[in-house]
């Protein structure tokens, strides 16, 4: 079975080795956690790689091996992860780019990125999935070193700021200093950076090591005896490390996030087990074990017949051994339980529910409370990091970023059932006073999120239906209501046609 827990105390069992290199004393703690968060959100053949299944005393290599094909992966992780994003970036941020804008570079930058292609709505986005399964990436702003004589030269050759995502296993080592002003600064961090692999156990890999002063590329080979090897030494004309954490919570320790999924990727690794043993349960019982001794000749399938010997003891005779499937709904009823555990924990009970679930209207609001605290803090987070990596855009072209990023600050989900609910009672009442009447009418239109013009453009509708039903004419029409054209006459009028 695969080690993923916070330390870092199983054998090696492939991967990046990071063998005569100096990382970080967390990387060393976090690596193999951090590589089943990510194989817990990826699922399918990543997952069954991680060999995340608790082994048997006595199995087999080979009879683990099927076992691990044979058990399928509820991704819980993927649900909850995207979840989130989507409530994130239902609403676009509102974005104020100040002098930026539009600058060709800005336009450029807006619609690839990264330089692979992807919008910068789409890249966010991608920073905070990462960053919600890992619980921090982080982000690099760079800008080819290419010499060029003038800005036109450089829009010409398309020279301008783009954004790289490292995921944890790609920061092997960082270092924060507290400037005097009291703020922490990074002032250096090692990137791992893969070109390519060649076959299926050796892989080249670059070093990139990013410091004030310099951006030094090293190529590691671990099997040599001098594993790294200086490929080039460019200054760092920016004077800062260009690089942004992207939280997704912040820890207790700096540079290390907490993941949003990090308790419910446990709780999935639960029911990827009580899978497989309810699939094994379901195979043993519907094909029993027959126990004989060896001189006993038998044959299995429907009529089969036993041979025994003449003098063979009464005690040895053959038996058949059969499970007992009473235990599979002990464990359905479990997984049950670990599912409303994950519902709970991201709450997200009543959206995620395939089941009517009895919750009170107070337990439903205070979970759309919580949920709605934790995406604002999640916005905040992003909110932040947007802003600090639009400084460093800014810097890379020789000012100052003097806009504003808006993440939405509220994610409420309306139960609007529930609501009209409530109104139906309250209506049913037949309230006296007039002004609750009109509260609930109110109330309605708010839920029914009915335009206000759209109000006003029926009310008109119906003013012109009723007076075409009694004869009157365009003109009286037009009179009687200022601001009516024959327009709004025919419309009104087509539309009670449609209704007849």
């Amino acid at each position: 079975m695969a080690e993923f827990s916070a330390v870092n105390s199983g054998r090696d069992r492939g991967g990046f080795n990071a063998q005569g290199l100096p990382t970080h004393p967390e990387y060393q703690n976090y690596i193999r956690r951090w590589e089943f968060l990510i194989r817990s959100y990826l699922g399918g053949l990543e997952y069954r790689f991680g060999n995340y299944l608790t082994k048997y005393q006595m199995e087999s290599s080979a009879e683990y091996i099927s076992r691990l094909a044979q058990t399928p992966y509820d991704n819980h992780c993927k649900s909850v992860v995207h979840i989130f994003n989507s409530f994130l970036f239902r609403t676009e941020p509102n974005r104020d780019f100040g002098s930026l804008e539009n600058m060709p570079e800005l336009e450029a930058f807006l619609k690839d990125a990264d330089l692979e292609g992807r919008t910068w709505q789409s890249f966010i986005k991608d920073v905070n999935i990462l960053s919600s399964v890992y619980g921090h990436v982080l982000v690099l702003v760079d800008k080819s070193d290419v010499n060029v004589g003038t800005r036109a030269e450089e829009l010409a050759q398309g020279l301008r700021p783009y954004v790289s995502i490292y995921t944890p296993e790609n920061i092997i080592d960082w270092q924060f200093t507290r400037l005097a002003s009291g703020l922490y600064e990074c002032s250096y961090v090692k990137l791992l950076e893969r070109e390519m692999r060649y076959d299926n156990t050796n892989v080249q890999f670059y070093i990139r090591t990013i410091s004030k002063d310099s951006i030094t590329i090293e190529s590691y080979q671990p099997n040599q005896r001098n594993p790294l090897k200086v490929v080039e030494i460019i200054p760092n004309n920016l004077g800062k490390v260009p690089v942004v954490w992207v939280y997704a919570q912040r820890s207790p320790t700096r540079g290390i996030g907490v993941s949003d999924i990090g308790d419910i990727a446990d709780m999935a690794n639960g029911i990827y087990n009580e899978l497989s043993e309810i699939e094994a349960t379901i195979r043993l019982s519907g094909h029993p074990s027959l126990v004989k001794t060896r001189e006993t000749e038998a044959s299995a399938g429907a009529g089969a017949i036993i041979n025994m010997p003449n003098d063979l003891d009464p005690g040895l005779r053959p038996a058949l051994l059969q499970p007992s499937g009473q235990s599979i709904d002990s464990i359905l009823n479990s997984m049950k339980g670990k599912i409303e555990a994950i519902d709970r924990m991201a709450f997200l009970g009543s959206m995620r529910a395939i089941e009517q679930r009895s919750m009170s209207g107070v337990a439903l609001q205070t979970e759309m409370l919580q949920l709605d605290v934790k995406l604002n803090e999640k916005a905040r987070n992003l909110e932040l990091a947007e802003e600090q990596i639009w400084r460093l855009f800014a810097n890379w072209m020789n000012m100052v970023f003097d806009g504003e990023i808006k993440y939405p600050s509220q994610f409420q989900v309306r139960d609007r059932n529930f609501e009209m609910d409530l109104l139906k009672k309250a209506a049913d009442s037949n309230p006296a006073d007039a002004r609750v009447r009109a509260a609930i009418d109110v109330k309605i239109l708010d839920i029914l999120e009915v335009d206000e013009d759209d109000i006003a453009t029926a009310a008109q509708q119906a003013e012109i239906q009723e007076q075409l039903m009694t004869g009157d004419s365009n003109e009286e029409i037009i009179a009687d209501n200022p601001g009516t054209t024959v327009t709004d006459i025919e419309a009104a009028a087509a539309a009670a046609a449609r209704d007849n």
